[in-house]
């Protein structure tokens, strides 16, 4: 099948209805889909014409994949809570906590750890920003930014929400 053929197999895939495309991804797969989601549906069948097609991932390419999904530590577990913080008198300090809306960061006080490059880092959950190196960032983005030096989306960095694998 020529590219053209395949641009165009793709496109109509868009036009088809999720039954069309359960029917489609048997076809395909060989196997029936339980996936009702239309987005998922175009975005799986895609991908299996183009392997089809075009041939599928190296053995090399399969190699780095697995080699990559086994360095990507992200912390999924909240840590214990810090001690309170406390005045100059010896009281505790009252806090007003702060939900973000975005349900993929962890609650404020959890650590992301992220292995880069041979280096574990750590990036702290707070409420107003993301502590890294002692240093207070407003997104994930910028601390990605400090670590790499080039505009990357944080939560791909980091691995977070849709993101994680």
């Amino acid at each position: 099948m020529g590219s053209a053929n395949i641009s165009k197999e793709i496109a109509r895939l868009k036009g088809m209805a999720p039954r069309e495309l359960r029917t489609k991804y048997l076809e395909v797969f060989g196997e029936p889909t339980r996936s009702g989601n239309k987005e998922y549906l175009v975005k799986r069948i895609a991908w299996r014409i183009q392997a089809l097609a075009e041939g599928d991932l190296s053995e090399r390419a399969r190699l780095r994949a697995e080699e990559l999904a086994r360095d990507a530590d992200v912390r999924t577990t909240i840590p214990k809570s810090p001690p309170p913080l406390l005045t100059g008198n010896g009281h505790a300090k009252t806090v007003k906590a702060v939900f973000s809306d975005d349900d993929r960061l962890p609650v404020p006080g959890t650590e992301i750890v992220r292995e880069y490059k041979g280096q574990t880092l750590r990036v702290t959950v707070m409420p107003n920003g993301f502590e890294y190196q002692g240093e207070v960032y407003r997104s994930l983005s910028a601390v990605a930014k400090a670590i790499t030096g080039t505009h990357t989306n944080g939560y791909l960095f980091f691995r977070l929400g849709d993101y994680a694998p």
